[in-house]
């Protein structure tokens, strides 16, 4: 189940729209920013009512 969501790069603000696979419960991994190129940590976990939940942070954030 492969879906879209926007996110808002935590460096230069851009709205992005990255494509997430809903069909695996917990991700996390690090995708490039499409405007400025920089590393954004992404957190998806997907509920039971398949609602998507997405974390976007800056790669140095804790």
């Amino acid at each position: 189940m492969l879906t879209f969501h926007a996110i808002q790069c935590p460096y230069c603000g851009e709205s992005i729209d990255i494509a997430l696979d809903g069909s695996v419960d917990h991700q996390r991994y690090i995708e490039d920013c499409q405007v400025c190129c920089r590393p954004i940590v992404l957190t998806v976990s997907v509920d039971a009512d398949a609602q998507v939940q997405v974390s976007a942070r800056a790669e140095n954030e804790t």
